[in-house]
């Protein structure tokens, strides 16, 4: 067994946890994290697609009495319908774009100093959101109308590039479609489910031919990592929302990104 691997891919589990439901880009983390630890975890990219799911299993954990009812009443509850279909509706911008130049994006923008320049700009982006303070109108998720849904799915597809965040872009593109702090948050949760369990399916699909058996000790600890690192921050952020603003979040990133623009570009 290979110790020093298992290490590593407890790093990146924690890397992923940490930052996925954050507004600080998690695929641009690992990329960044993947690059300094020289981190080579065949096959390529799928790795990152696991630890991945360990996220996204611990937003099914913590929100698994709400989803469990929505899942029994919602032949009867409109509320439930309603909350399904904004999901859908918020899901279906993304994933069809994504779909349609996932090799492109792939091979073009998963570079750092891609990350490190959306991290700059989308901060900025944070910063003028939060001064604009937009008037909310939607104070819960269940209160979404779905052309409201709309938009924060059209707003998620600027999270196809690596650095943009794609919690940062959905939260983002809920305050400026006026819903509060903590309706933004919860339903950038919830959209994270479906979009990230897909392209993490279509990612596995792709890579079916070259898994084998001695890859799961690798992959099985950084999703572990990754799924309770994921639960400690989501449960924190949830709390942290309710009382701040987003504008640290922004501070990290330009800051973050700055650091990231002269050591890539010293390169």
């Amino acid at each position: 067994m290979d110790w020093v691997s298992l290490g590593k891919a407890a790093l990146m589990g924690i890397v992923e946890g940490a930052t996925e439901f954050i507004p600080v880009s998690s695929t641009g983390h690992l990329i960044l994290a993947a690059d300094w630890l020289n981190f080579q975890a065949d096959p390529a990219n799928t790795f990152e697609v696991v630890i991945q799911l360990g996220a996204i299993l611990a937003v099914l954990w913590i929100y698994r009495e709400r989803l469990t009812a929505v899942g029994r009443r919602w032949n009867t509850d409109p509320t439930a319908r309603q909350f399904i279909l904004n999901v859908m509706i918020a899901f279906v911008p993304a994933a069809g774009v994504g779909f349609l130049i996932y090799d492109w994006m792939k091979e073009v923008l998963f570079r750092p100093i891609v990350v490190a320049w959306a991290l700059v700009l989308g901060g900025i982006v944070i910063l003028l959101i939060e001064k604009w303070n937009p008037k909310v109108n939607v104070e819960t998720v269940d209160e979404i109308p779905p052309t409201t849904a709309l938009k924060v799915g059209i707003a998620q597809i600027l999270a196809l590039i690596p650095g943009v965040s794609r919690s940062g872009a959905t939260i983002m593109g809920g305050r400026a479609a006026g819903l509060s702090r903590t309706a933004a948050t919860e339903f950038s949760f919830f959209l994270a489910i479906p979009i990230m369990f897909m392209a993490s399916l279509f990612d596995l699909f792709k890579a079916r031919d070259t898994l084998s058996a001695t890859h799961v000790p690798v992959f099985a600890v950084g999703f572990l990592v990754s799924f309770l690192s994921a639960i400690i921050v989501v449960r924190a952020f949830l709390g942290f929302v309710s009382k701040h603003t987003f504008v640290p979040f922004a501070w990290y990133r330009i800051v973050f990104g700055l650091l990231l623009l002269l050591v890539y570009g010293l390169r």
